[in-house]
């Protein structure tokens, strides 16, 4: 029925994260379950269920936490940005993945 009336969904399998980042605050909601809708032309992605949590600005904490990531791993902020980014913002998983590239 939803065909017919030019409506198309497809589930996004195997999605662990979605993150919305604004000027003021980025919002991660783990575990979810997505869909892209699509009707007449228009394209809706659609998030339901997981587990949601607000954080701060995500420029100055994203500069900062890379910035005690380098100092605490013994690397560059590129390498520690990187490895944030890698770890999905989890500030220890990063350091223990860095010092252990460096010891390798």
């Amino acid at each position: 029925m939803m065909q017919r009336m030019g409506m198309q969904v497809k589930q996004v399998d195997d999605v662990t994260r979605v993150i919305i980042e604004s000027a003021s605050k980025r919002i991660v909601i783990d575990a979810p379950e997505v869909a892209i809708v699509t009707v007449q032309g228009q394209t809706v992605y659609q998030v339901g269920g997981g587990t949601a949590r607000e954080e701060g600005p995500a420029g100055a904490s994203t500069q900062e936490d890379a910035k005690l990531v380098a100092s605490q791993a013994g690397v560059s902020v590129d390498e520690a940005a990187k490895a944030l980014q890698q770890s999905g913002g989890d500030l220890a998983q990063a350091i223990i993945v860095l010092k252990q590239k460096k010891t390798s």
